[in-house]
C-alpha cells in the first residue's frame, strides 16, 4: 500500500468511516455524447442508483419503465421487476463486448454492464483500492494548470471488472480525488480522462458530486469540445452496516 493512497482514503473519509457503510445511494442525471452514439439517449437522465461497499454490485431504479430495475454484478446483468421476479438476465456478460468499437450500438444488457461497473468503480474510489488483488503505485506528478497533481497508477484483479486492468488516479494536494484516465476495453479502447469535481461531505465521506469524461490527446491533455459522459449526484444517502448480533 502507497503513502498516496493512505492519504486519499483519509481525505475521503478515511476507512474506519468506510468499514461502517453497507451501501450508497444517490439520486443522478447522467448525459453526454456517448448515450446517443450507443442508442441511449438520456436512459439515465433521470434515476437512483445503489451500489454495495462489500462487493461489485449496482444496481438503476427505475430502469426503463416504472416498476423494475436492473442489477450488475461481474458474471451476471439482469433486468428485475421490483417484486423480484427476473424479467431478463444475461450471464458472463463482458463476453459479448467481443469485436465492439465505439460506434457499435448496445442492447440493455450492454447497458448495464457499462454503467454498472463503471458507478461502482467511481462511487467506491479510493477505497476499494484496499480490497484483495489490487496493486497500485504512485507515480510521476503531474501538473494541471496551476496546480500538481499526485497520481496513483492502480491495478485491477481480474475478480473486479472495470474500464481497463490499469488506470491512473489524480489527486489534489489535499487528497481529494481530481481526475481518473483509463482506456475503455469493451468499447475497443479508448484514452479518457474522467474530471471529479464539486466535492461535498455527507454523513463522514468526502465524494465527488460532478463527473466530466473527456477524450484525451497524444500529450495526455483534455480534447474539450465534447463531454463523452457527464454524471451530477443530486442527492446522496449512506445506509450503515447492520450492527453485529450481541453475544449471549
Amino acid at each position: 500500500m502507497t503513502d498516496l493512497l493512505d492519504f486519499a482514503i483519509e481525505a475521503h473519509g478515511g476507512w474506519r468511516r468506510w468499514q461502517q457503510i453497507e451501501q450508497l445511494h444517490a439520486h443522478i442525471k447522467v448525459g453526454g455524447a456517448v448515450w446517443h452514439v450507443k442508442g441511449w439517449p438520456d436512459v439515465y437522465a433521470d434515476i437512483h442508483t445503489s451500489v454495495s461497499t462489500r462487493r461489485p454490485h449496482t444496481e438503476f431504479s427505475p430502469f426503463l419503465e416504472e416498476g423494475q430495475h436492473c442489477v450488475w454484478e461481474p458474471e451476471r446483468t439482469a433486468v428485475v421487476a421490483d417484486s423480484g421476479e427476473i424479467i431478463e438476465q444475461r450471464a458472463a456478460p463482458r463476453s459479448f463486448f467481443e469485436g465492439h468499437t465505439i460506434p457499435t450500438p448496445w442492447d440493455r444488457q450492454h447497458l448495464i454492464y457499462f454503467t454498472g461497473y463503471a458507478m461502482w468503480t467511481y462511487l467506491t474510489t479510493p477505497f476499494l483500492f484496499r480490497l484483495p488483488g489490487f496493486e497500485s503505485e504512485e507515480i510521476e506528478p503531474w501538473q494541471e494548470e496551476d496546480e500538481i497533481w499526485r497520481r496513483l497508477r492502480v491495478k485491477f484483479p481480474s475478480t473486479v471488472p472495470s474500464h481497463s486492468t490499469v488506470q491512473t488516479f489524480y489527486f489534489d494536494a489535499d487528497g481529494l480525488l481530481r481526475r481518473h484516465d483509463y482506456s475503455v476495453d469493451i468499447m475497443g479502447g479508448t484514452r479518457s480522462a474522467n474530471y471529479a469535481s464539486d466535492h461535498r461531505s455527507v454523513d463522514g465521506l468526502t465524494i465527488p458530486t460532478k463527473r466530466r469524461v473527456y477524450a484525451t490527446d497524444a500529450d495526455n491533455r483534455p480534447i474539450l469540445d465534447r463531454v463523452a459522459v457527464s454524471i451530477d449526484l443530486l442527492e446522496i444517502g449512506i445506509e450503515p452496516r447492520p450492527a453485529a448480533p450481541a453475544s449471549v
